[in-house]
């Protein structure tokens, strides 16, 4: 017997992962826990685990390759003979030069080798495909439809990262979501986005439908820089907690706008925006107000570390409430915006400290669950906790 392999789901934003790698060959003996291959979530590097014993059976997908959620990159046998397909001729690493191509044409990357993408997929995903024709692509026959009643080019349109075009990306076309027209641009190559670039490219188009407004405030962090150096924190770390203890005051800060209603969360985990050198990820410190400092300091260093290895776990970047990205390391940065993750309805900016040593800090708040007075209190609660540090910063641990 035969099993499909899926592609695992590491987090609610993940829609496509990039096979990095196989541990184990078509024919191997197999235990359950026991890792087989090696992906690239939207957000770290993760094993993808044998469900049970078994003998790792091909086809395979290529390395490489941006799969669907879901969809089969191998197959588990219960014995090495079922194996079949693939046994003696595992799948060859892909190339990773590629020839210099027009911009005006884009290239549609490989489709990976999956037995049965599931509905998950992706809009059309369990449709029977047709063959390309015209120099329209490989598209689903409602993409197709789409298409024609929309009066969208096929050609025009890129595919998604399982190589076919989709309804989807029909539907951007005609909303005026395409790409720009490169015909008369100079020379370039085509690369594949890596999984967290695209992770982060559609998270930003998420938040495109949510009403915000900013808010921005100057206050002089001098006072906290003392107290943090003089207890061994960092300063991010020392922002991270005055953060959660002014969303305290003001729970409204902590809740969500949702479709059933507004979601008032019990607990303040913060995520912090890091940069690591690759991409961006926003690892949480979870119950940011109210746990020892030493034991947040801990957590935060771990995570940093996790993060700056891609060995972050959905657990450790998922569901913060409160959101906090710092570039004060930037000296030229006297001001930003940041952008609200879908979790949360605030999302503090800290720049760089400009003349006088005061800073710029701008709350964005989605303006269906803050108003401007909710975030104008907030920001003075905040400035309070900022000025006096060692009223609820602790003694050293």
């Amino acid at each position: 017997m035969k099993t499909p392999i899926p592609l695992p789901v590491l987090s609610d934003t993940m829609k496509t992962g990039r096979l990095t790698g196989w541990l184990k060959q078509p024919g191997d003996l197999v235990r359950a826990g026991e890792p087989l291959a090696t992906m690239e979530s939207d957000k770290a590097v993760m094993d993808v685990e044998a469900f049970s014993d078994g003998f790792l059976g091909g086809p395979l997908a290529l390395p490489g390759t941006e799969i669907p959620v879901g969809a089969t990159i191998g197959y588990l046998c219960s014995s090495r003979e079922e194996c079949g397909e693939g046994q003696d001729n595992p799948s060859p690493a892909p190339r990773t030069d590629s020839p210099p191509v027009r911009p005006s044409s884009p290239v549609a990357p490989s489709a990976p080798l999956v037995a049965s993408p599931p509905a998950s997929a992706g809009p059309g995903a369990g449709e029977p495909l047709l063959p390309p024709g015209g120099g329209q692509g490989r598209a689903t026959p409602y993409a197709r439809g789409l298409a024609s009643d929309l009066q969208i080019p096929l050609d025009t349109l890129a595919p998604g990262a399982d190589g076919l075009i989709h309804a989807r990306q029909v539907l951007e076309a005609a909303l005026g979501r395409q790409d720009p027209d490169l015909s008369h641009a100079p020379p370039s190559r085509l690369r594949p986005p890596t999984a967290m670039e695209s992770a982060v490219a559609r998270n930003m188009l998420e938040t495109r439908g949510t009403p915000l407004f900013h808010l921005t405030s100057r206050f002089s962090l001098e006072p906290l820089t003392l107290a943090a150096k003089s207890r061994e924190i960092s300063l991010t770390l020392a922002l991270v907690r005055a953060s959660a203890l002014a969303v305290a005051q003001f729970p409204r800060v902590n809740s969500l706008w949702t479709r059933q209603g507004l979601l008032e969360r019990e607990r303040i985990d913060v995520g912090v925006a890091v940069d690591t050198g690759e991409g961006l990820v926003t690892p949480i410190l979870r119950d940011a107000g109210a746990r020892p400092m030493d034991e947040l300091r801990e957590d935060w260093r771990i995570l940093k570390q996790k993060a700056v290895l891609g060995r972050l776990t959905p657990e450790d970047y998922s569901g913060g409430t409160f959101y906090l990205s710092n570039l004060g390391t930037h000296p030229e940065v006297l001001s930003f915006d940041a952008i609200l993750p879908p979790t949360a309805s605030a999302i503090l900016a800290v720049a760089a400290p400009a003349e006088g040593g005061t800073v710029h800090m701008t709350l964005a708040c989605d303006h269906r669950t803050l108003y401007g007075a909710h975030a104008a209190r907030f920001m003075g609660a905040l400035g309070k906790l900022l000025e006096a540090p060692e009223t609820w910063m602790g003694e050293r641990p």
